[in-house]
């Protein structure tokens, strides 16, 4: 190499904004994904509860399953509205987005008894949501 090529310099901060950015784009992503299952969701416990696994009755933990299924439709789509108020990069929206999955796994522990594959799964991606929300906030915003 020469003396007159010089070489870009890419500083580390930089570089940690942009896949710190890349993790909140992921959550809002995942959030309006997670969002849409969970209408799915919802919308079969009220159009076909007999599609569930337990069958104690009628009724869930603490609902029937109709009532779930109005729950989880609102819930989802309160989810997509989250995820989409995200991609704007407000502050707001990520505090809503964090309150929203938080209580998205509450929610869908007590649904574990009915569709535990299911459950667990959206308790897992609800996890990584969390995770891209909170690690290094900071850094993520500076790169929107």
């Amino acid at each position: 190499m020469t003396k007159t090529q010089e070489v870009p310099r890419v500083t580390p901060q930089a570089g940690l904004g942009s896949a710190w950015t890349g993790w909140t784009i992921f959550a809002s992503v995942m959030l309006v994904v997670v969002g849409g299952m969970n209408l799915i969701q919802g919308l079969v416990a009220i159009f076909q509860d007999d599609y569930f696994l337990v069958r104690s009755g009628d009724d869930l933990l603490i609902t029937s399953f109709t009532m779930w299924g109005w729950i989880m439709a609102i819930w989802g789509s309160a989810q997509i509205v989250a995820g989409a108020g995200l991609n704007t990069g407000k502050g707001w929206a990520r505090w809503l987005a964090i309150a929203i999955v938080c209580v998205s796994i509450l929610i869908q522990t007590l649904f574990l008894a009915a569709y535990p594959v299911w459950s667990a799964m959206i308790i897992a991606l609800d996890v990584i949501v969390i995770y891209a929300l909170t690690a290094r906030w900071g850094e993520a915003r500076a790169g929107l």
